[in-house]
């Protein structure tokens, strides 16, 4: 006979296991729901726009002049809104940051994976640097508590070293000390982690300038117009538009001369301030819009050149787009169709295109975790469409 407390058993544990089970598409639907909803901002996010004059010679290498110099003495329009100047180019060095949370002690830090390399490799491919540093803290496979363990070990970071030994190099920084929290076993916060490479970045293009990029960050096709672009009134720093409502300048790429003036005024507003009460992306996306139009003395808002959103954030981070970015073509002729437009495009999807953030942080757990180069050979995804060229055929 079974008893109540059999009963009241079977029901938890059924419960438990239905709760396990379920879960994953409980989470899909309750996030589905968050982010598509109307009241999300997505849409806003997504709308359409139209590349600015400014934000086109900015991605060509041109300079718009202020708008008080398109006029002649006479108060008409001057005959050309361009104008050419000569100045040192931005270094074709790129930098990436990985690491920074060892995943011995943090198993969310992740790892450097296969799509990790292939975010390097693209920019080997497409960029042709002279050099490509990888800053990290961790990189040892498997995760090690000491942070001198061998990078080497890690068999992705072995394949770039070997195969690129002259323009890929390993940059070591020493572990971030540990706070008073910490040492009471109060690990440091994702958002503490994310800002930490926030700044690093900062000071790493401030002392040598090139190119940084996320290793979610795609390249690809050739930078060179952006770090050969003439520049006047001190527009050293490049940064690309997030969203369709360009409601930010999004560091996931950035490009700098040395000693910039902007990247200087940036990272100056990560002193004295308390982090982990901001937005996660006010400092990184939000902020660095509001600097840009900030008009202070010495500062004719001339220091960064703004590029528009499809060159390097389009498709954004919404919902819809990651799903865009990640379906499955239904036919052959859509296939073609964007096989077509990216020869066209030299790379990318959209004519001003020359690379994609692949929102690592909206797609992973959905998309990117996924993605072997079996799979990126086989499924046709715009995505995968995109970075096939970069897949070596012993992988």
């Amino acid at each position: 006979m079974v008893t109540k407390t059999t009963r009241r058993l079977l029901t938890l544990t059924t419960s438990f296991v239905l709760t396990y089970l379920l879960f994953p598409y409980l989470y899909y639907c309750g996030d589905y729901i968050r982010q598509t909803n109307p009241f999300s901002g997505q849409r806003s996010i997504e709308q359409s726009f139209t590349p600015t004059d400014s934000e086109l010679a900015c991605l060509r290498g041109h300079h718009v002049l202020p708008i008080n110099d398109l006029n002649n003495d006479n108060g008409h329009p001057a005959h050309s809104s361009t104008s050419t100047f000569t100045s040192e180019p931005i270094p074709n060095i790129v930098h990436f940051i990985y690491g920074l949370s060892n995943p011995h002690s943090d198993h969310s830090a992740g790892h450097f994976d296969f799509l990790a390399y292939l975010a390097v490799r693209a920019a080997l491919v497409s960029l042709q640097p002279t050099v490509v540093n990888l800053h990290y803290a961790y990189l040892s496979s498997p995760p090690s508590p000491d942070a001198d363990a061998d990078p080497l070990s890690n068999p992705w970071i072995r394949r770039l070293a070997q195969r690129w030994p002259k323009k890929f190099k390993l940059v070591h920084h020493p572990p971030p000390p540990e706070t008073g929290e910490e040492s009471r076993g109060n690990k440091k916060s994702e958002t503490q982690y994310a800002h930490m490479s926030d700044t690093l970045r900062l000071q790493i293009l401030l002392e040598e300038g090139g190119v940084y990029l996320d290793i979610d960050v795609f390249a690809f096709r050739s930078f060179s117009p952006l770090l050969s672009r003439p520049a006047a009134d001190s527009r050293d720093t490049i940064l690309g538009y997030e969203g369709g409502n360009r409601w930010g300048l999004c560091n996931a790429v950035i490009a700098a001369r040395p000693n910039a003036t902007f990247v200087r005024r940036w990272l100056e507003t990560y002193e004295d301030v308390d982090l982990e009460k901001e937005a996660w992306n006010y400092r990184s996306v939000l902020l660095p819009k509001k600097l840009a139009e900030r008009k202070e003395e010495g500062n004719r808002g001339q220091d960064v050149c703004a590029l528009p959103p499809d060159a390097f954030f389009w498709p954004t981070w919404t919902w819809r787009h990651v799903e865009w970015m990640h379906t499955l073509l239904r036919t052959k002729e859509e296939k073609e169709y964007w096989e077509a437009q990216i020869t066209r495009n030299g790379g990318g999807l959209f004519e001003n295109q020359l690379a994609y953030h692949a929102w690592g942080q909206m797609a992973w757990d959905r998309h990117l975790k996924w993605l072997t180069p079996d799979v990126i050979r086989k499924e046709d995804t715009r995505f995968n469409l995109l970075v096939r060229r970069f897949l070596e055929d012993d992988l």
